[in-house]
């Protein structure tokens, strides 16, 4: 069972999102629109990376298709102002001419795809499908730690203590001798910290915290 599974009501916003298109060119931005609608797939669209940034449908969105050379901010440079957001959307650029340095560039920096124009239409659809299901996984993930932060900061620094210890594998008796106090002392903070936590057994406590990517309690 997940941290959202166990409590977290409304945690992707209560919209799937919607893939957000980016091109200067209003027909190839036409195009793209009845694309998407054709293969059903919710889309926005705007003429600018400056647009795409000041619009609050970004807070929602799964992912993007961007057009790399652009007036005012080229696709690249909307890329980096998103990481530097902490946004990680997953990303597919399009490019009027092959240029083997920019994907290069894209990829590295988390693209997903970096497809040349004229393009196969069923081919972009199908990237795009892939993209907004990889986008909706991460939107539950980051939703999964918000809600795991949120009740880690509802413990007591002696609970973080024991949680940080019972993550590690330690018994009872083991924490016990290890903070100074009795097991029964320790066995009351454990499972004030399942009750906080909302784990009904260790795996999910341990699942939780390696959620993070660490374990959540001062060193």
């Amino acid at each position: 069972m997940t941290a959202i599974e166990r409590g977290m009501p409304g945690a992707v916003g209560g919209s799937e999102g919607a893939v957000l298109v980016v091109d200067d060119e209003p027909a190839m931005l036409t195009a793209l629109q009845r694309l998407f609608h054709s293969a059903r797939l919710p889309v926005r669209c705007f003429a600018s990376g400056e647009a795409l940034l000041a619009a609050p449908e970004l807070a929602n969105a799964v992912c993007l298709v961007l057009d790399v050379r652009m007036p005012g901010l080229s696709g690249l440079e909307v890329q980096a102002e998103l990481r530097r957001r902490g946004m990680q959307l997953p990303t597919i650029f399009l490019t009027g001419a092959a240029d083997v340095p920019l994907a290069v560039s894209a990829m590295r920096d988390g693209a997903l795809d970096f497809i040349e124009k004229p393009f196969e239409p069923e081919h972009l659809v199908q990237r795009v499908q892939l993209a907004m299901q990889l986008g909706r996984h991460r939107r539950l993930q980051q939703a999964e730690r918000a809600e795991v932060q949120a009740r880690l900061a509802t413990l007591t620094p002696r609970e973080r203590e024991v949680l940080d210890l019972v993550v590690k594998g330690l018994t009872n008796k083991e924490i016990g001798r290890m903070l100074g106090t009795s097991h029964r002392t320790v066995d009351i903070h454990r499972s004030k910290v399942m009750e906080k936590m909302r784990a009904e057994a260790l795996a999910e406590l341990v699942r939780d915290v390696l959620l993070l990517g660490e374990s959540g309690t001062p060193t």
